[in-house]
């Protein structure tokens, strides 16, 4: 009896550990607790190590070997598996950019948790990354505009763009994009303005090219996975994969959702719709971008650049310096250029 009872402990065991390392295969990754359980594969990964090392440490007890061995297997394997999966989309992650040439187009991303971060600091930082799109979950207009105005005074205009929800709280209710002149003039779609057509809780902003041949640029801020929340959170990736169309679109922002989340929802290979993941194609996506309090390689890659066919990702970063900067999310720059 014992025997039967350790050998269905074990398969249960291997069946949970599998479940955990390849949710899309089971196609419940976007399941609550699954689909946060697995946001943290860092975690998940010494988590199985951890268990590893404990059924190998219970293995000392005569009575209990065959099981502890058997545990200790399993989740040897699941360690292994879930480090694989980190190394292929990165692991510790790659070189800074490469250098920007007339083609290249740099767009970056950092959910500004409110009034947390100056505007001074974002207009810094986007100036220093030399970015031509920048999209900013959490941030009002007002403040983007005051970015727009510090980045003008440093020798880099942008045009400032933003979509609101008066229902949601301040923190949260607003999302600010801004766009260089460079790559024509633009607006923010009347359905992103009036939110018939749009994320479900926190505001997303398309922005369409009025001048000009640049891409359509996407604002992004998906809701949060709260279990309250859950079907909006998947009613808030199925629309932004239907944002990525067969056009020429760009996409930035806080998705709260790793590529995991997203399994089923790329079309022909892609990530998300038609886009790719320029984080994962270009090897940092293994890299947290929430919460800041933890080591980059221990938290959770959710804010994310991607990007149609027409543009190849040469190089991203996520910046680790600014985790004393007030916000919780990392900023995150990805240099494109035309794949054709």
């Amino acid at each position: 009896m014992l025997r039967l009872l350790g050998i269905l402990v074990t398969v249960l065991c291997a069946i949970a550990a599998a479940v955990l390392t390849f949710p899309g295969f089971f196609r419940v990754e976007r399941i609550y607790p699954i689909a946060q359980i697995v946001s943290f594969r860092g975690i998940l990964a010494l988590a199985f190590a951890a268990a590893a090392l404990l059924a190998l440490l219970l293995a000392i007890a005569r009575p209990l070997r065959p099981l502890a061995f058997s545990i200790a297997l399993v989740a040897g394997v699941a360690t292994v598996a879930n480090v694989a999966v980190l190394s292929a989309r990165g692991g510790l992650g790659t070189d800074p950019l490469p250098a920007k040439t007339d083609a290249s187009v740099r767009v970056m991303t950092w959910n500004t948790a409110g009034p947390a971060t100056p505007p001074e600091t974002i207009a810094k930082i986007a100036v220093a990354m030399d970015a031509d799109i920048v999209a900013l979950p959490e941030t009002t207009i007002e403040t983007g505009e005051s970015v727009a105005l510090a980045m003008r005074d440093l020798g880099h205009r942008m045009w400032a763009h933003h979509a609101s929800d008066p229902s949601t709280e301040w923190d949260a209710g607003s999302t600010t994009l801004l766009i260089s002149p460079d790559l024509g003039d633009y607006a923010v779609i009347e359905s992103s303005l009036d939110g018939t057509s749009n994320t479900s809780t926190v505001p997303s902003a398309v922005a369409m090219p009025v001048s000009g041949n640049g891409p359509i640029v996407v604002a992004v801020h998906a809701v949060a996975p709260r279990p309250s929340y859950m079907q909006s959170w998947r009613d808030d990736l199925q629309w932004l994969a239907d944002q990525c169309g067969d056009g020429n679109v760009i996409m930035a922002g806080d998705f709260n959702a790793t590529v995991d989340h997203m399994a089923g929802l790329g079309l022909d290979g892609a990530t998300l719709g038609h886009c790719t993941d320029a984080a994962v194609e270009t090897g940092n996506g293994a890299l947290g971008t929430w919460s800041a309090d933890l080591p980059a390689v221990l938290g959770t890659p959710i804010d994310h650049v991607m990007a149609t066919p027409q543009w190849r990702a040469s190089g991203s970063l996520v910046l680790r310096s600014l985790d004393d900067s007030g916000s919780d999310h990392r900023p995150l720059i990805v240099q494109y250029e035309p794949a054709g």
